[in-house]
Order: structure tokens, then sequence, then C-alpha cells
């Protein structure tokens, strides 16, 4: 499974979101590799993702890749994530 996580950049808060995001999928018992993207190249990323990780503001801008784009509040707060990634993989 390949989960995408998003940020305006793709620097800084999408390495946050990745790391949280590697820690929820293992605590799900899904063998993932989380890649991250800046909003550029996002679109792209997901052709060839299962679910994208991402705010709000930037869930609007990627649109409609045909998978899930899932939105995380706080990129730091790993239940959330956790919580947010088994719902939308309905785990």
């Amino acid at each position: 499974m390949k989960i995408l996580a998003v940020c305006g950049m793709g620097i800084g808060t999408s390495i946050m979101l990745k790391s949280n995001a590697e820690k929820a999928a293992a605590s799900l018992g899904l063998d993932a590799d989380v890649e991250v993207a800046d909003i550029g190249t996002a679109r792209g990323a997901a052709a060839t993702a299962d679910v994208v990780l991402t705010s709000g503001e930037l869930a609007a801008e990627i649109g409609d890749v045909g998978i899930p784009v899932v939105v995380v509040d706080s990129f730091i707060d790993g239940d959330e994530v956790r919580e947010k990634l088994s719902t939308a993989l309905g785990s």
C-alpha cells in the first residue's frame, strides 16, 4: 500500500505527517510505503497511491484524484492520523 503525505512545500509538515502515518499504518497491521509530496506534484503522485493525507485547504486544491483524500487537522496527532487512516481504508 502507498500513502501520500502532502503539505504545501513537501518538506516540513509532510515529514511529520509521514512519520505519524508510518506509525499509524504499522499499528493497523498495514504494510505501507509513505511518501511525501508538495501541492504542485500531489495530483501526479496520487496516481500511484492508495490514499492521500493532507490538510483541509490542500485537499480542496488536490481535488478528486480517484482515491481517498483524507483531511488531517493536526499532523502531529498520531491518534488522529491512525483513526482517519483506519476510517478511510475501512480497517
